[in-house]
C-alpha cells in the first residue's frame, strides 16, 4: 500500500501537467530565442531539426567492407608493399551493403565481386531495432578546427568531439585472452608510448572543437604495465579531463593495494574492469586459474582507494551469455560498490578476424540479444520501454549546455553515436534495502525527451530552461511506480548531480577533488545503476555511417581514429603500431627482460582472497557454459587453430613457430618426439629422466 506522500506527489504531477500546457503555449506564441555560440565551439548550438541523421529504417543501403579484400590490402601496407596514404584518398576494400529484414531478423548482406557473398545478423528483434533508430536524436555539432587530427579517408570522424578518448599506453599484456580485439602479445613487436607521446596526444585532444568535457581511458594491452601509467593519469587530470579511466584486467590492482591507492591519488576515477562472469569457472576461458578471485580483490582495493569500478563484460554467445543475469544480480547485491555495467557483444577482430562462418554464426551476439537476455534472466527491462540508444541522452546534455551558458569553458560530455552502436537501461536502487526499479517504469523517457527538445529549441536562457525541465520531469513522473522510499526530491537531486545545473555541492569531480568529495558523492542513498551495451563493429557488419559518428576515438601518432576503424575496418591499429614500433620483441626482451604472462591456467599470487562483496553461491557454483561443446563448435581462435592443425599437419617451420608460441607465450611444457614410438610425445623432463635411469 502506498504512503500518503505518494498520492500528494501524484497530485503535484497533475498540477505540473497543467503548468506545462501554459509553458508550452507561451513557447509557441513567443518567437524562439537564437541559439548562442559558446566559447567551446566556433559553431552555434543546434536546434533539434538541425541535427543530422544518417539514413535509418530498412531496407537501406550503406557503405561497408569486404572482409577478405581488407585483410589482403592491410597486409600489403604492413609489409611495406603499399603506402598507407592510399587510405586517405582511395576506398580500399569498400563495397555496398544492404540492411534488411528476413525471417524475423535484421541482417546486413553484401557481395564482393572477387570474394562473393557475406551476411550477418544485426538484430533478432526488428521492433527493438526500430525503437532504437526512432529514438536517435541526431548527431552533435560537426567537428571543426580538427584537420590535423581527423584525416583518415573514409574512416574520418565527422561529428562531435567524442565522449571517451582512448589511449593505448602499450601493446604488452600480462594475459593471453581469447577473444582479444588487439591480438596482444602476438604481433612480434612492442609498441609503447613514450612520455612525450602521451602528453602530446592528451594536449592535441583538447585543441579541437567542439571542446567538450571528455573522459580519457588509458588502455592497452594492459595499461598498468606502462612505466608512465601513473604520470599519464596525473597529467590528464591536470589538463582538464574530469573522468580518467583505465581499461584493465585488474591484476596489478589486485596484487598491490598500495598501487590502487597511488592510482586514486594520481586522479584515476574509474577502473573499467574486465569481468566475464561470476566464479572462476565462468572466467576459465581467459586461461587464468583464479581470475575471479583477482577481480574481487581488485574491486576491494580500488573501491577502498576511492576509485569507482565498471565491470566490462565481453559477451560471446554460447560462452558466457548465461552470465548476463548473474552479473546484474552481482551489481544489485553490491549497490554501494557497483553503479555501472558495460556489456560488450564480441567483435570478431584481432585474434578472431579469420573466424569460420560456423563459429561466427554460433557466437554472434547483438544488442537485441542483450536486451532479451536481461529480461529473461532478471525480469527487468522491457526492450522497447526501458532501453534506449546511448545517444538518447544527447537531448539532456543539449539542455545542460544551454543552462551552463555561453561563457562555459567546456561543453558537456555528449554521446552522439549511431543508434546501432550502443544502448542503455537504468535501474534506481535503494542502497539500504536493495529494492530496484527501472527508471523508465516511473519516468516516461520517450515523452520527456520530446518535451525537453521543446525547451531546448525555445532557447529561453538559464532560468526558463530550468523551469521547463522541472515541469517536464514532474509531468512525466509517476510516484506510484517508484521504489518505496524514493521521492520527487530524490529525482531532482539525481538529475542535478548528473548535469550540475544548479551548482549545488554533491562532491567535486574536478582535478582538485579530495577523498572527502568522493565519500560525499558516495553517500547518496540512491544508486542510479546504468546498464550499457556497446557493440563494436567487425568486418562482417561494418557500416561507415557508424564510424563517422564515433564517440570513442583512439588518440594515435597519426591523429584520432574511430574505435572501430582502428581495431577493425582497414585496421589502422596494425598499420600505425608497425609504423611507430618501439622495438622488435627480441630486442625488447634483450633490453627489458620478459614480463609475466598469466595463461595456461596459471594463477595470480595474491596476498589474500578476502573481500566484503556479496556473492550468490548458486551463481559461483554454476560452472562454465557448455553450449558450444554440446554442438561441437570451437570456442575461440586458438581452439579453431588446434583443430585445423590436427586436420592438416603443419609444415616443419610452422610447427616450430607454434611450439615456440606454446612455450614462451602460453608457458606450456616443451615436448620432444621419441623416435620409433610412432610420434608419441613426452615432456622434456620425462625424456631427461629416462636417460638417467
Amino acid at each position: 500500500m502506498h504512503k500518503p506522500i505518494k498520492y500528494a506527489e501524484k497530485a503535484l504531477t497533475l498540477t505540473a501537467s497543467a503548468g506545462w500546457k501554459l509553458f508550452s503555449a507561451a513557447n509557441r506564441m513567443i518567437p524562439a530565442g537564437k541559439p548562442f555560440t559558446p566559447v567551446w565551439s566556433d559553431l552555434p548550438l543546434l536546434k533539434s531539426k538541425e541535427k543530422v541523421k544518417p539514413p535509418l529504417g530498412w531496407p537501406r543501403e550503406t557503405d561497408s567492407l569486404c572482409p577478405i579484400c581488407v585483410r589482403e590490402a592491410r597486409q600489403e601496407i604492413v609489409d611495406g608493399k603499399r603506402d598507407y596514404k592510399i587510405l586517405l584518398n582511395e576506398k580500399i576494400g569498400e563495397i555496398k551493403a544492404t540492411i534488411l529484414e528476413r525471417d524475423g531478423k535484421i541482417l546486413m548482406v553484401k557481395d564482393c565481386p572477387l570474394h562473393g557473398h557475406f551476411e550477418d545478423v544485426m538484430a533478432i528483434d526488428p521492433a527493438f531495432f526500430k525503437h532504437l533508430e526512432d529514438s536517435f536524436p541526431g548527431s552533435d555539432i560537426r567537428s571543426h578546427n580538427d584537420e590535423k587530427l581527423h584525416n583518415h579517408g573514409s574512416s574520418t570522424i565527422k561529428y562531435g568531439r567524442g565522449a571517451v578518448l582512448t589511449i593505448d599506453l602499450t601493446n604488452r599484456c600480462n594475459m593471453m585472452c581469447d577473444p582479444c580485439f588487439m591480438d596482444a602479445n602476438q604481433v612480434g613487436f612492442v609498441h609503447e608510448l613514450s612520455w612525450e607521446d602521451i602528453k602530446t596526444l592528451l594536449d592535441n585532444a583538447i585543441s579541437i572543437k567542439p571542446r567538450r568535457q571528455m573522459s580519457v581511458q588509458f588502455s592497452g594491452g594492459e595499461p598498468t604495465m606502462s612505466p608512465h601509467f601513473l604520470d599519464a593519469v596525473r597529467y590528464a587530470r591536470k589538463v582538464g579531463y574530469t573522468s580518467v579511466q583505465a581499461a584493465t584486467n585488474g591484476i596489478e590492482f589486485a596484487k598491490k593495494p598500495e598501487f590502487a591507492k597511488a592510482a586514486a591519488e594520481a586522479g584515476l576515477r574509474y577502473a573499467y574492469l574486465q569481468f566475464d562472469g561470476i566464479g572462476n569457472a565462468a572466467n576459465s576461458h581467459r586461461l587464468v586459474g583464479n581470475l575471479f578471485d583477482v577481480k574481487l580483490r581488485a574491486i576491494e582495493n580500488l573501491y577502498n582507494a576511492g576509485v569507482d569500478i565498471v565491470p566490462v563484460v565481453t559477451i560471446v554467445n554460447g560462452v558466457n551469455n548465461e552470465q548476463v543475469g548473474r552479473i546484474i544480480q552481482f551489481a544489485l547485491d553490491n549497490p554501494k560498490k557497483i553503479n555501472f555495467l558495460s556489456f560488450q557483444p564480441v567483435s570478431f577482430t584481432g585474434r578472431d578476424e579469420e573466424i569460420t562462418v560456423e563459429r561466427r554464426e554460433a557466437q554472434r551476439y547483438t544488442l537485441s540479444h542483450l536486451a532479451h537476455d536481461v529480461k529473461k534472466q532478471t525480469g527487468f527491462g522491457e526492450p522497447t520501454r526501458d532501453w534506449f540508444p546511448i545517444s538518447f541522452v544527447g537531448t539532456f546534455t543539449d539542455w545542460a549546455d544551454i543552462v551552463h551558458g555561453p561563457t562555459e569553458q567546456w561543453g558537456n560530455l555528449t554521446c552522439g553515436c549511431h543508434p546501432n552502436c550502443g544502448i542503455g537501461m537504468a535501474l534506481m536502487i535503494d542502497k539500504e534495502t536493495r529494492e530496484a526499479v527501472p527508471v523508465t517504469a516511473f519516468l516516461n523517457a520517450k515523452q520527456l525527451a520530446v518535451d525537453v527538445r521543446q525547451v531546448n529549441d525555445a532557447s529561453r536562457g538559464r532560468y526558463l530552461s530550468l523551469l521547463g525541465m522541472g515541469l517536464a520531469l514532474l509531468k512525466n513522473y509517476d510516484p506510484l511506480q517508484t521504489p518505496t522510499h524514493f521521492r520527487i526530491s530524490d529525482l531532482f537531486k539525481k538529475f542535478d548531480k548528473t548535469f550540475g545545473a544548479t551548482g549545488a555541492d554533491y562532491g567535486k569531480v574536478s582535478a582538485d577533488r579530495t577523498i572527502d568529495d568522493i565519500h560525499k558523492r558516495r553517500s547518496d542513498r540512491w544508486n542510479f545503476l546504468f546498464i550499457a551495451g556497446m557493440w563494436f563493429q567487425d568486418l562482417f557488419n561494418y557500416d561507415f555511417r557508424r564510424t563517422e559518428r564515433c564517440i570513442i576515438p583512439y588518440a594515435t601518432q597519426e591523429g584520432e581514429i574511430s574505435f572501430c576503424a582502428y581495431n577493425t575496418g582497414i585496421g589502422w591499429r596494425n598499420i600505425i603500431e608497425k609504423m611507430h614500433m618501439t622495438a622488435t620483441l627480441t630486442k625488447w626482451y634483450e633490453e627489458h627482460g620478459r614480463h609475466d604472462i598469466y595463461a595456461g591456467g596459471k594463477k595470480v599470487a595474491l596476498e589474500t582472497t578476502a573481500h566484503s562483496l556479496i556473492l550468490d553461491p548458486e551463481a559461483v557454483a554454476a560452472g562454465k557454459q557448455t553450449d558450444l561443446d554440446q554442438v561441437g563448435i570451437a570456442k575461440n581462435a586458438r581452439e579453431e587453430k588446434l583443430r585445423a592443425r590436427a586436420a592438416k599437419k603443419l609444415d616443419p617451420e610452422q610447427e616450430k613457430m607454434a611450439e615456440l608460441y606454446r612455450q614462451h607465450v602460453l608457458k606450456e611444457q616443451p615436448t620432444l618426439k621419441i623416435q620409433g614410438l610412432g610420434g608419441t610425445k613426452k615432456p622434456v623432463q620425462d625424456v631427461l629422466h629416462d636417460k638417467t635411469k
